[in-house]
């Protein structure tokens, strides 16, 4: 990775490409800091569990601060997931995904309204969260004192539309993949918090702590650092794991050519969903904490909203069979074993030992079945162990560790958003023939 980016810097395009890339991510991480007017930033607790904890660390702190982009990328993620499944639920937009690249520009427009909607929406389940849970903005009185709420809910809603337009132009004039590197740098940005809660783990309450050192604490950080490198060498490995269908093409004459006549296969990924089970199941289990914002009734549904925190086991096992459940949604509505079938008889291609059409189709319908139930099992583990791990402390009865929140859920998307990017610069690199890259 490191060898393919200094390659990249070599090339002048390309580095040009970085450091408008870069400006954008600091841009992004200034607007993270700016306070929203008329809100007491210093009444929100920065603790937050169950899946607005996952909110506040996409937004790099900034949900946990009410700043302009407290929001961060949550409104545009879900404006893409709800066109992604009505494509498939309503006929008009299903021609548009169809209809090529005008197609594609025209859903990306109404994406960008849906966005600006579900900004609106969430920036009012958000204010009335500071004004009921937390006392952060005044109670006004006064009906034209109702201005000062429309301008918090608005620099909300702004924040969000400017957090999608920054990701817009990263894919234009940057290195692409523009909302994931946001995200990107929304969870990177909670590194330094974490190491210092381990330094403090380690010398203030261990090393240096009265009465000597406190092994317990001492071996809780070992074990965070093992768990921590183990989950990354894992997601690496379970990311670009494939299962590879093999074709045969029959030669065939056009003209004076022959075509065809060659072995390939057709690779289906393990996570071939990514992490959009993973958001999904968040936005399901966000949905009781939402409802209570509006209602202004989180005191008194706290017993009910209790069971949707992290530390409870039906939260654990509600979440895991919700990212399996998506998981299989999500593969069947983006791929369709009959198409796949039909594409390869037109080309004249065939699976070893299958006939064309029907058969074809049950094979490659059995595989993604499988591919896909493993794929699952994958995300589920990796987004409740953080819930396993705090659990298994709290009953070990080390207090202190069981507050810490190992991301599974982040480090994967760090790790994928990595990997992608670090793809994408090759495949520019390779287009321009750079003679560093491939040698």
């Amino acid at each position: 990775m490191f060898q393919t980016m200094r390659n990249a810097w070599q090339i002048r395009e390309l580095r040009s490409k970085l450091l408008y890339t870069l400006l954008i991510l600091l841009i992004f991480r200034i607007g993270s800091a700016i306070p929203v007017p008329f809100v007491d930033a210093s009444a929100v607790t920065p603790e937050m569990t169950g899946p607005m904890a996952l909110v506040s660390m996409i937004s790099g702190g900034g949900f946990s601060s009410a700043t302009l982009f407290a929001l961060s990328i949550t409104p545009y993620i879900n404006s893409s997931i709800i066109i992604q499944l009505l494509t498939v639920a309503i006929p008009p937009l299903e021609r548009l995904a169809k209809d090529g690249e005008n197609g594609r520009k025209k859903l990306a427009q109404i994406t960008r309204y849906v966005t600006v909607a579900l900004g609106l929406l969430l920036g009012t389940a958000y204010y009335f969260m500071l004004r009921n849970q937390y006392n952060a903005v005044p109670l006004y009185n006064n009906p034209i004192d109702i201005l000062y709420a429309v301008t918090i809910i608005l620099c909300f809603t702004a924040g969000s539309a400017l957090i999608m337009w920054l990701g817009e132009q990263i894919n234009e004039k940057g290195i692409g993949n523009g909302i994931s590197l946001l995200l990107f740098a929304g969870i990177i940005s909670n590194v330094p918090s974490g190491v210092v809660f381990l330094y403090d783990a380690l010398v203030g309450q261990g090393f240096l702590a009265e009465g000597g050192a406190n092994v317990g604490n001492i071996i809780g950080v070992f074990v965070v650092l093992v768990l921590f490198l183990a989950m990354i060498a894992f997601i690496v490995f379970s990311t670009n794991a494939e299962r590879r269908i093999p074709v045969q093409y029959a030669k065939r004459v056009v003209g004076r050519k022959m075509y065809g006549g060659q072995n390939t296969f057709i690779p289906i990924k393990v996570n071939m969903s990514g992490v959009m089970p993973i958001i999904l199941a968040v936005s399901m289990l966000s949905l009781p904490s939402i409802i209570a914002m509006f209602a202004g009734k989180t005191e008194e549904w706290s017993g009910f909203l209790s069971v949707f925190s992290s530390s409870h086991w039906f939260y654990s096992l509600l979440y895991f069979v919700l990212i399996i459940a998506f998981a299989f949604f999500y593969v069947t509505i983006q791929y369709n074993p009959v198409e796949m079938a039909n594409n390869l008889r037109r080309n004249s291609g065939a699976i070893p030992g299958y006939r064309p059409g029907k058969p074809t189709s049950d094979y490659i319908n059995r595989v993604l079945r499988k591919v896909t139930f493993i794929g699952a099992l994958f995300l589920g583990v990796i987004a409740v162990f953080p819930s396993l791990f705090t659990m298994t402390m709290s009953a070990l009865g080390n207090n202190y560790f069981s507050m810490i929140t190992i991301g599974g859920t982040s480090i994967m998307i760090v790790v994928s958003v990595a990997l992608e990017t670090v793809q994408q610069i090759e495949s520019q690199m390779m287009m321009r023939h750079y003679k560093g890259f491939l040698e």
